[in-house]
């Protein structure tokens, strides 16, 4: 077999997911068994995750060390170590397009996830999860998120909720806010706009699930910062999830039913030359890379992936345009900043840490590894314990250098690095602030 890597930049094609052949098993077994032999052949990414060790000890173990050997009935568990992050795409393979063997592991893995889905195998627990508005809509209800925070930190609950649906008894889960962002947000803010720039001149904030009904103070912070910086902005009238957690499922069904909410409305915001700002990089990612290989003839959803910014990836072209005001009054100190994968799958750059590096008094410590939490997969009891070996790395190296701050552009990530930094046993260290980039900001401006 070659093993010469290919040097060009990657491409991607899109996935051909209405065609009935997408969904046949026989091919996508025989696909993986393809896809498994190369990788096999390689294996440069086995510290990535946990899939790619599986893969590797089922052909170690097998009866003749090469794919061959290995029962395709447990290539599944291998898909299901799989958490789409994208990484061995972007950042190791050498074999992807152009390359001729068009190697594409996450999307072999989303096809396989998107067949069991058709199957009916999927449970319970994880389409739940992949419910993100329906269950903000009941459980940010007042009365019932005080609730259910109460019983998410109760022990013998949360013993029965692992018992009961998989959800692991050890994992902190993000709190549900009786305000959601939307109910509270101010709608719009219209101030002159500055010609002369490159960047767009004005915002249209869309929320997110997790924004809007678990941590509505990094939308608040968002608009805090926009205000600062005399940039209008309106927040999307109407919004559904974004549909990642159904993409990371392979209902790919339920992706398309909520493109058609979200955009018509957004891509009528694009053509206005507003530009779309989200606070959660997995969201922003969704309207920049996956929609557009799923519908890449969709002139809307073009539209809309043209508008997407991450909102630091707009801060720093703003202050490129000599439009970002940098009157930061707050020294941060040290800051351990985690750049989380849906962020680096963008290739944008680091544009987070190089707004923080801009802020007096700030040192930033950038940890550039996947912490290993990845939307609902971190949740789940089966796969609990391996999310945490898998952030271990990123847990020492974020205390390294004894920072005032850690922070991850995914507020997820930065809810599970905190946690992963408790669980070290046996290191002294000084208790360090969790904040979004986005609060940091805000704090460094003393808003």
């Amino acid at each position: 077999m070659a093993t010469e890597g290919n040097l060009e930049a990657p491409t991607r094609h899109p996935l051909d997911w209405k065609n009935p052949e997408f969904y046949s098993e026989e091919k996508v077994l025989g696909e993986l068994e393809r896809v498994f032999d190369i990788c096999h052949g390689c294996r440069r990414c086995v510290s990535l995750c946990t899939a790619f060790p599986k893969l590797f000890d089922l052909i170690d173990e097998g009866a003749s060390g090469e794919v061959d050997g290995v029962d395709k009935k447990r290539y599944w568990e291998v898909v299901d170590q799989c958490y789409l992050c994208d990484l061995c795409y972007m950042t190791k393979c050498p074999y992807v397009p152009p390359h001729p063997w068009n190697l594409d592991f996450p999307h072999a893995m989303l096809r396989a996830k998107a067949v069991k889905f058709k199957k009916g195998q999927t449970g319970f627990r994880d389409t739940l999860l992949a419910s993100t508005d329906a269950l903000g809509k009941l459980l940010a209800i007042p009365v019932v998120a005080q609730t259910v925070n109460a019983l998410n930190r109760n022990v013998n609950v949360r013993g029965v909720m692992d018992k009961a649906i998989g959800i692991h008894k050890d994992r902190r889960l993000p709190p549900y806010s009786p305000h959601t962002f939307r109910s509270k947000a101010a709608k719009s803010r219209q101030v002159d706009v500055r010609n002369g720039a490159s960047t767009p001149g004005k915002i249209a904030i869309f929320s997110t699930c997790y924004v809007n009904y678990n941590e509505p103070g990094l939308g608040h912070d968002l608009l805090k910062l926009l205000d600062h910086n005399d940039i209008p902005y309106v927040v999307v009238e109407k919004e559904a999830c974004c549909g990642m957690p159904k993409l990371e499922l392979g209902d790919l069904d339920s992706v398309e039913k909520l493109k058609n909410i979200n955009i018509p409305v957004l891509s009528g915001l694009a053509r206005e030359g507003y530009a779309i700002l989200t606070a959660v990089p997995s969201c922003t990612l969704m309207f920049k890379q996956e929609l557009p290989l799923l519908f890449p003839n969709d002139s809307d959803v073009l539209a809309v992936r043209k508008a997407m910014f991450d909102p630091f990836e707009y801060f720093v072209m703003r202050h490129r345009d000599g439009l970002l005001k940098t009157e930061f009054k707050i020294p941060l100190g040290k800051v351990a900043y985690h750049i989380p994968c849906h962020s680096r799958v963008q290739n944008v750059g680091q544009k987070t840490r190089e707004m923080l590096q801009m802020l007096p008094g700030t040192s930033v410590t950038t940890v550039e590894r996947c912490a290993g939490h990845d939307g609902t997969w971190g949740v789940k009891s089966e796969y609990f314990s391996n999310s945490m070996k898998i952030g271990r790395p990123v847990f020492r190296q974020m205390v390294e250098c004894e920072p005032d701050f850690i922070s991850s552009d995914c507020p997820i990530a930065g809810r599970h690095i905190e946690q992963g930094i408790e669980s070290l046993d046996g290191e002294k260290r000084q208790p360090a602030r969790r904040e979004h980039p986005l609060s940091l900001l805000r704090i460094a401006y003393d808003l």
